[in-house]
């Protein structure tokens, strides 16, 4: 009788160890594969896209027996790079600036063409961050906390009619942080957390499981 319970007590402690390294491995290798599958996806939809536009007789695939993976990524990073470097200058301005005359023309199309250069130039842009600093802010009604992040100062007629010293605010959405809420908050109900934007993003994404430590917060005015 004593040896059935020691039995039962170490297959139950054997299943319990086996769960629980189950649990372990897909946690360490879940994340891993599926970077590495979905990166494969990314690679492969570039090279499939990009290659069809490189002539015959520069593309490597028509000379070697196997294909190169990744060939296509490389010509696409380089091409926006010389795109860049082309508009950067005085002509390559010259021809945007003509391009988005025309786009301008377009009713439909010059709103959509508006509102995602707004948002690319913001977050790509190397004179302005989008997020300037992580805070709480009581929503959605008092007692309850939100992380949120500062884009900017209010200003102009959203200034002028609340009459009060307000932060542009973006409170994101859990666990997808592209679409959210703006809110204009009073300065004064707003607190200031000393984690950096891609600290709180990490919170965001992954609802409160990933938290950053502690640590002493610079100072900045806003």
């Amino acid at each position: 009788m004593k040896i059935s319970k020691k039995n039962k007590s170490s297959n139950k402690k054997f299943f319990s160890n086996t769960r629980k390294y189950f649990f372990t491995g897909v946690a360490v290798t879940a994340p891993i594969g599926i970077t590495i599958y979905l990166s494969i996806i990314f690679i492969s939809y570039i090279d499939t896209n990009v290659k069809n536009l490189v002539p015959t007789k520069y593309n490597p695939d028509t000379y070697l027996p196997f294909n190169i993976p990744g060939t296509g990524l490389v010509v696409a990073i380089l091409l926006l790079i010389i795109i860049g470097f082309f508009t950067a200058g005085f002509l390559g301005k010259i021809f945007v600036g003509i391009g988005e005359k025309l786009i301008n023309r377009l009713p439909v199309v010059r709103s959509i063409y508006g509102a995602l250069k707004q948002i690319f130039q913001t977050i790509l842009g190397s004179s302005s961050k989008a997020f300037r600093e992580v805070v709480l802010i009581e929503y959605p009604r008092k007692g309850l906390w939100a992380v949120a992040f500062i884009t900017s100062e209010t200003k102009g007629e959203v200034k002028n009619k609340l009459k009060k010293n307000c932060v542009n605010v973006f409170l994101p959405t859990t666990p997808n942080p592209t679409s959210g809420f703006l809110l204009f908050v009073p300065s004064s109900d707003i607190i200031r957390l000393s984690m950096n934007v891609e600290e709180g993003m990490k919170l965001v994404i992954s609802g409160g499981i990933i938290t950053p430590e502690i640590k002493r917060r610079k100072k900045t005015k806003i």
